[in-house]
């Protein structure tokens, strides 16, 4: 990882760095996701079977598609009992922190006759995407249906891809049956995406996707945005460290390369006022790439996606912290908490030495499905938020409106919508 002095200069070329990762610069998978979203939109089942023989070399069938209860409770006994436990114990910190984000409606009264309020609602049905294939991420089922079941979601589905024997990781089977799913589908890439946005004969239309997955489940969320809501476009994973000269190197190197070992597009950030530690953490890289397993992935990330950023001042240091806006931000310094206060941008904050990032990928609570690509900046982690809705709620009497009826009316002609002014006029036409 090079060291680069922080100025303007730098920074542009760290955003731009970093924005070729952006969904938007694969243009040759665009079209291919394009072509699936409108055969399964078009031929239902037909086309989400025929693809997932193509890609998944599995045949599915309408008896087949779906996991049975007997699956489920097969998963369980494959899954060890100090697995499950973890499960179950990281079920509980998740479900207590969403529990915390519950939303409620409020409505508010005058005397004069007006009932004006927000009434929030659950959706009626949520779709959850969770990668699978070679990978298996119980973790990411808890953090998608926890937050779905506390809002109080009808129903929620879960599609995930299978291996190459037909199955689904049984500890992915057992930690959306501990967190309350109702349905699973064993169909999982763009195909997928497009089951959930339109429906098909086996698999109904949800009102809300969420959930990570890779380039072609990503560009296919973004382009079924309409037909369905979505939770943001997820990118490729990341890591920030913020530190001084009080940070722990061999911490802030294990840190960054935790992120960088996820694939060849992660990136991997250090952003520091010390340079003593930028070229300590320099050295401990090096020396923990000897020993770990997924070498190749984490050079290959770092060479194109790592950086060294060395700050002048903590004021240079958090600013650049906010135009990075990265997916997980850790802050090492002296007073984190203090610093913390400061930082705008960010999905999720980790502070102090003891709260590496990992903690909050399985265990302390909050969502790990966070905003990438810089766009922390009006993005926030998936929440309850994302499983409800507001309708406003508004009634007024006739001694209300009549004290503003010809407010109104006159607003309306100023758009030169006499209409609009009529609809409420016609109200008190038999008091002129």
């Amino acid at each position: 990882m090079k060291i680069l002095e922080v100025n303007e200069k730098t920074r542009r070329q760290v955003r731009e760095i970093l924005s070729q990762r952006d969904t938007g610069r694969y243009t040759e998978q665009e079209a291919v996701v394009q072509e699936i979203l409108a055969r399964v939109r078009q031929e239902g089942d037909a086309a989400l079977f025929d693809y997932t023989e193509r890609f998944d070399h599995i045949t599915l069938t309408p008896e087949t598609i779906e996991v049975t209860e007997q699956e489920i409770a097969a998963a369980y006994e494959k899954v060890p009992d100090s697995l499950l436990e973890v499960i179950r114990s990281a079920h509980a910190s998740i479900r207590a922190f969403h529990e915390k984000q519950r939303m409620n409606s409020w409505f508010t009264t005058t005397e004069d006759g007006t009932f004006l309020g927000q009434k929030v609602s659950p959706l009626a049905r949520a779709g959850v995407y969770v990668p699978g294939g070679k990978a298996a991420y119980p973790s990411s089922v808890l953090m998608n249906i926890v937050p779905a079941r506390v809002a109080g979601v009808g129903e929620i589905i879960m599609t995930t891809p299978v291996g190459k024997q037909g199955e689904i990781s049984p500890a992915v089977l057992v930690a959306a049956s501990e967190a309350g799913v109702d349905r699973i589908f064993k169909v999982g890439g763009a195909q997928a995406i497009a089951a959930l946005a339109y429906g098909t004969e086996t698999i109904p239309r949800v009102d809300k996707i969420t959930g990570p997955g890779n380039i072609f489940v990503a560009l296919a969320k973004k382009s079924v945005v309409g037909a369905v809501g979505i939770d943001s476009v997820a990118g490729p994973s990341e890591i920030l460290v913020l530190a001084d000269e009080t940070a722990n190197p061999r911490y802030v190197a294990a840190d960054l390369l935790s992120q960088a070992e996820h694939d060849e597009l992660a990136s991997a950030v250090l952003v520091t006022t010390s340079r003593e530690l930028a070229e300590a953490v320099q050295k401990e890289i090096a020396v923990f790439l000897e020993k770990l397993e997924r070498r190749a992935i984490i050079e290959k990330s770092l060479d194109h996606f790592g950086m060294i950023l060395l700050a002048d001042t903590m004021e240079d240091a958090i600013e650049t912290v906010d135009d990075v806006a990265s997916e997980h931000l850790e802050i090492v310094t002296r007073n984190p908490f203090e610093i913390m206060a400061r930082v705008r941008n960010a999905g999720a904050m980790f502070l102090g030495p003891y709260s590496s990032e990992p903690l909050g990928d399985y265990y302390a609570g909050p969502n790990h499905i966070l905003p990438t690509n810089g766009t922390a900046r009006f993005f926030s982690p998936l929440s309850v938020d994302d499983f409800v809705k507001k309708s406003s709620v508004i009634h007024y009497s006739r001694e209300a409106l009549g004290a503003v009826h010809t407010l109104i009316e006159e607003f309306a002609k100023s758009e030169g919508l006499t209409a609009h002014a009529n609809s409420i006029a016609v109200r008190f036409a038999d008091e002129k």
